[in-house]
Order: C-alpha cells, then structure tokens, then sequence
C-alpha cells in the first residue's frame, strides 16, 4: 500500500531566501537608525586654513589709518594790511624766529602813527606849561602870604601899643579902633590866602594828573599804533619751515587775510580717523603702535575731537619714544589702536569664515583630523590677529578659518 509522503516546509531553498530578506531588512534598519544621514562634502586639506584653538595674552585693538603732521603749525594772519613791498623768501624756506618773511606799507598807519606822536608832544608840553604855571602861583601865593606875615607882626605891634595909649586916654577911640581893624584885616587876608594856596594846589595837581593820565593813554595808543606798523615787516614767530607762502609783490593785503604757515618740522603728530563706533572707548592716555622700516614705533592719544563728520571722529597722537627717521609730512601710517588692557583669553586666527558665519559657528575637526562638523560658537572682543571665543571651543581644538564660500549648506567636511 502506496503512502503518502508531506512535502517539507523548511527547506535549505526557502531558509536561504528568508535569511537573505532578513538580512537585508536589518542592513536597511542599521542605515536608517544608526548611519550619518548629515550632507558630506568633500575638501582637499590643502586648500583650507587649520586653525589651532589657544589660550593666551589678548589685547582689542582696531587698526586705523593716521596721517603725519607737523607738531605745530603757525598760520601767518596779519592785523593790518598793506601793498607788498618786498618779499625776503620763498615757500620752502628754513627760518629762525624773527627772521623777516614779507615787508607790507600802509600810509594811513604810518599817518597815524605820526598824529598820535603830534599830539602826544602837544599834550606833554601842555603838561609842562601847567607844572610851570603851578609852580609860579605857589611862589606867588608864598610871596603874598610872606607880606602879609610881615605885615601882621608889624600891626599887631601898633595894635597892641594903640591899645595901651587907647587904655591911658592918650589917644582917640577911632585911632585904636582903626589899629584894631587893620589888624583883624591882615589876620583875615593870610588865612585867606593859605585857603587860596591849598584850593589852587589841588586844582592844580588834578590837572596835572588829568593830563599825565592823558599822556599815558596817547603813549600806549602811541606804542601800539607803532606795533602795527613795525608788524607789517611779517617775521617768523617760531623756527620751522615756510610750507606756503601766499605774496607777491605790489599784491595788496587786506587785514586779517592769511598769507600762508610755517610748520615746526623738529617734530611730528599723527592725525588719525575713527569709526564712531568706539567714540566711547577712545580717551587721551590710550597706545598704538605702527611698523615702519622694518622696525615698531609706539603712538600715545593726546587729543580726542569730539566732532564726528561723515561717521568718523579724529585723535591727534605724539611719538612715545624714539621717532622714526625719515618720516615726513603728510605720509599715511597703518596703526593698531589698544583699546583695552591685557587678559588672557581662549581666542582662534582671524580668518575669511567670519564673513559667511558671522562668528555664530565654525567647522570643528575630529580627532582624527579625517573629517570636520559644524559647531556653533560664541565670539567676543577682537584685534587684527584674532577673535577672542566666549563659548562653544575647548583649548587644543582645530578649526577651519579659511573661507566657507564654497562649502554651501553641508554639515560635515570629509578632509582628502
């Protein structure tokens, strides 16, 4: 009798295809769970910018671009003005002080200066003649009070000698009454006169300072009238060099009008611009320094204007030290302003990724150098070398500080 035989279910055939469509199905679920599913892009290292994350002395400071200029200048305006009459120099010139620079002629002031003389010789005579005609009065009066000094001695003799005969009967009551009153007469005329003499003197003597105060007025008119006119010989008020010069001769000047300057060339200032940005930061006492020549000079800011123009404000700044030789007028400095003090801080280069970035965010390197992620960073203060790392960085990371241009929205870096 024939027996059935059952077919078998598992056989090797559909154990190897159920092994192959698990297998499959986990190599799918490990790619979907546990694989990198970030945008890759890939970089040759050769063409980036590996930066180390360090941990040192840091000092903000922002470069500027100052402009050399004479320690002092001297603008040459003149009071009075005049036709030039000649001229002793020309522009570039080196002069001393009181050296003479132009000579200017004014009629009217030279006019004026002899009118003022006129009238204070008239006023100097006027004087003389009333010392002269106070002196004469005083002895006159002193005369006159002599006489009648004299006068009275003799009367009060006959008076006093009237009066005894007057007491005796021997003479008559209108003769001693007549002695009497000459006598009181003479008394009353020399206290008269001494009034007369003190009156007349202080008149006199507020006369003569009336006309001494008049005098010293007309003198001091005088003095400076003659200023003007020896002014219009134009000399050199310091030593330094005549950069401009703005005569010629037979060219009238008007008064007050600038004829050019002389710049004090034994020293230099530097004349610098700043963004409005730091106008709070910026004081007197803050440094730079410049490299000029292969060597590093130091500037400190004596001056802060506080007037912004076209959103910049200016500082003028001195040499610290030794000066560099062979600057010169007018030549452009590229100068590092300190705007802080020294600390130490976690800091990275300066590079172009700051511009696609804006310093929220940098690509970070593995450990193991092959690859590079986005991480998102913090930055703080700045110098022209570079940024100081408030957050996001540990001391001894690498990060790319080249530009990020042609990286585009991709998260990580493979480094070829």
């Amino acid at each position: 009798m024939d027996r059935k035989i059952e077919k078998k279910k598992w056989t090797l055939k559909r154990i190897g295809a159920y092994s192959a469509a698990a297998v499959f199905i986990l190599f799918v679920l490990y790619n979907f769970v546990f694989s990198d599913s970030s945008s890759k892009l890939n970089v040759e290292r050769d063409r980036i910018t590996i930066s180390d994350v360090t941990f040192g002395p840091f000092n903000e400071n922002i470069p500027i671009t100052g402009t050399v200029q004479p320690i002092e200048t001297f603008y040459l305006d003149i009071s009075e003005g005049g036709r030039v009459v000649t001229k002793f120099v020309d522009e570039g010139a080196f002069l001393e002080i009181g050296d003479p620079i132009i000579q200017l002629e004014n009629p009217n002031l030279t006019l004026n200066v002899m009118y003022n003389e006129a009238q204070l010789f008239q006023q100097m005579n006027s004087l003389r003649s009333t010392r002269l005609s106070m002196e004469q009065n005083k002895l006159n009066l002193m005369t006159q009070i002599l006489n009648l000094r004299n006068q009275i001695s003799k009367q009060r003799r006959i008076y006093q000698r009237d009066k005894e005969l007057f007491g005796k009967n021997l003479i008559s009551e209108f003769e001693f009454q007549e002695s009497e009153e000459q006598y009181k007469y003479l008394l009353e005329s020399l206290k008269l006169t001494k009034e007369t003499q003190k009156t007349d003197s202080l008149f006199r003597e507020n006369q003569i300072q009336q006309l001494q105060s008049s005098i010293e007025r007309m003198e001091e008119n005088l003095s400076i009238a003659k200023r003007q006119l020896d002014n219009l010989t134009v000399r050199a008020p310091i030593k330094g060099q005549l950069t401009s010069l703005n005569a010629e001769i037979g060219q009238s000047i008007s008064g007050g009008q600038n004829l050019g300057q002389i710049d004090n060339i034994d020293d230099y200032k530097v004349r610098a611009q700043i963004d409005e940005h730091y106008i709070a930061r910026v004081a007197p006492g803050q440094t730079g320094d410049f490299t000029f020549a292969g060597n590093t000079y130091q500037l400190i800011i004596k001056t802060v204007f506080p007037e912004v123009s076209n959103g910049r404000f200016e500082v003028d700044m001195h040499f610290e030290g030794e000066q560099p030789s062979g600057i010169r007028r007018g030549q452009t400095l590229h100068i590092k302003l300190a705007l802080g003090e020294l600390r130490n801080v976690l800091m990275i280069d300066k590079g172009g990724f700051f511009q696609t970035t804006g310093g929220q965010w940098i690509f970070v390197l593995d450990p193991s150098s092959d690859f590079a992620t986005k991480r998102d960073i913090s930055i703080g203060q700045q110098n022209t070398q570079v940024y100081e790392v408030l957050s996001g960085l540990t001391e001894g990371e690498k990060v790319i500080t080249s530009s990020y241009e042609n990286f585009g929205d991709n998260d990580k870096l493979i480094l070829n």
